[in-house]
């Protein structure tokens, strides 16, 4: 049995607007056993007598961050796409020279320093929008979830919680467009040879758990849409897929279905509580509707949103409908989840040219909570007994934190400000440190033998 006992300056418990003072965590093999307020004078008030014992967490304790979409093989692209012009569809055709150079080791020392970065920003769990699983002409591995296994191996070894959404990505274009070039290697044919493959791989450790996502109305024929739909729901897995994304998306959609990506998602039964809708930057209104009478969860990725050219999504008009808003990472151009939960709420003034639309504790939920829930990992986003044992412990005295209220992180606080991590009770970061991964040098090398 491992126990373990912090005393928190301040935790962000659940249901409070604002951090709570002197809080007195424990935990027992990875879970939270005990979560104790103390009082001003600095006495618990559940009876505990010792505190010499606790480890101390100078600063704000939060729970652990999910970031719910991740291409891990996109942090090749960091710093290399920005000069001159161009869209979304030219950064496209860089992103895919990337994907052409990988395979399964270079795919696993590249990940695992990705994510050995995400836990060095606070993020104990990633949800991983995997397309990349034959070889680069399309002929599958000797193991046809070979790239499957690496993710999995590299979120155990970068010490983070693991959600591989294996996506089915069959088509170039909605009107049906096969595969070609660098994109052959992402398609199993049809959805049927899709879920025949994916069904064939279990991952290797308890960090890690399956589930499914369509790319897109673009790459997902219409009458094969319930097909991946069918394969996540009998398995009560989470779903996910791409939504909305550009203008063109919409348009393709209309002119081949005669109705939005959403409409087309309502109508084949993909769209539900366990199903996640990325980005869904531009819904008409009745898209708006159908998301949340369906309780389907949206991912936000503004820092992403923004780089790409994508346009800002009405974030707040889809949490008023009942949709639950989460973020992630996506390309990353950075990896910080407080930047892009403070982009939610910055974006929206921009659009609407007014402030104040997101509480940090709404901030604070779709950074956790809510992105563990689209995950499938309900036991975790929250620092309450029984929940997974994931502590983010953010400094208050650095140049951007220091005079700042606990609550004001998500308007100051960086990713560097992250001092310690804790993942389902193990020490993983500590002053800023990864214990295991060497990050700089992981990342420059990983990253240097797949860019010509």
């Amino acid at each position: 049995m491992s126990e373990a006992l912090w005393l928190a300056e301040y935790a962000w418990l659940p249901e409070q607007d604002a951090p709570t003072p002197d809080v007195l965590i424990e935990t027992t093999d990875g879970r939270i056993t005990a979560v104790t307020p103390l009082t001003p004078s600095g006495r618990p008030d559940a009876g505990v007598d010792v505190l010499g014992d606790a480890v101390r967490l100078p600063g704000l304790t939060l729970p652990g961050l999910a970031n719910v979409h991740s291409h891990a093989f996109h942090r090749a692209l960091r710093g290399r796409t920005h000069g001159g012009r161009g869209d979304f569809w030219s950064w496209r055709d860089q992103m895919y020279a990337v994907t052409s150079r990988l395979d399964p080791d270079s795919y696993l020392a590249l990940a695992r320093a990705v994510y050995a970065e995400m836990a060095l920003a606070g993020i104990t769990a990633v949800g991983e929008f995997h397309y990349l699983h034959h070889g680069p002409d399309g002929t599958p591995y000797n193991d046809p979830n070979a790239m499957s296994a690496a993710l999995v191996e590299a979120a155990a070894q970068a010490g983070i919680r693991l959600t591989l959404l294996d996506t089915c990505y069959l088509t170039a274009s909605v009107g049906g467009e096969p595969l070609a070039g660098p994109q052959r290697r992402f398609g199993d044919g049809d959805a049927s040879r899709w879920a025949e493959r994916v069904g064939g791989f279990t991952p290797d450790g308890a960090h890690a758990r399956l589930g499914a996502a369509i790319h897109s109305v673009r790459a997902v024929p219409a009458d094969q849409l319930a097909t991946v739909a069918g394969w996540a729901h009998q398995r009560d897995a989470p779903l996910h897929v791409h939504l909305s994304e550009q203008p063109a998306e919409n348009d393709a959609c209309r002119a081949v279905h005669g109705r939005t990506p959403t409409a087309l998602l309502a109508e084949h039964g993909v769209l539900g509580r366990s199903t996640t809708a990325v980005h869904a930057t531009h819904p008409t209104g009745g898209d708006v509707s159908l998301l949340g009478e369906s309780r389907t969860a949206v991912c936000l990725c503004p820092t992403t949103e923004r780089d790409l050219a994508d346009g800002i999504g009405p974030a707040r008009r889809m949490a008023d409908a009942g949709i639950p808003l989460s973020l992630g990472s996506d390309s990353h151009a950075v990896i910080d989840l407080f930047e892009e939960a403070r982009a939610v709420e910055l974006d929206e003034r921009l659009r609407t040219r007014k402030r104040g639309h997101f509480t940090p504790a709404e901030l604070l939920t779709a950074a956790s909570a809510a992105g563990h829930a689209a995950l499938g990992w309900t036991d975790a986003g929250r620092i309450a007994v029984g929940a997974r044992a994931d502590l983010v412990t953010v400094a208050l005295d650095s140049v951007r934190t220091a005079g700042v209220a606990p609550a004001g992180v998500w308007f100051a606080a960086s990713a560097a400000d992250v001092s310690q991590v804790v993942v389902d009770g193990r020490v993983l970061v500590r002053d800023g440190h990864h214990l295991t991964v060497d990050v700089p040098h992981e990342l420059a090398t990983s990253i240097a033998t797949v860019i010509s």
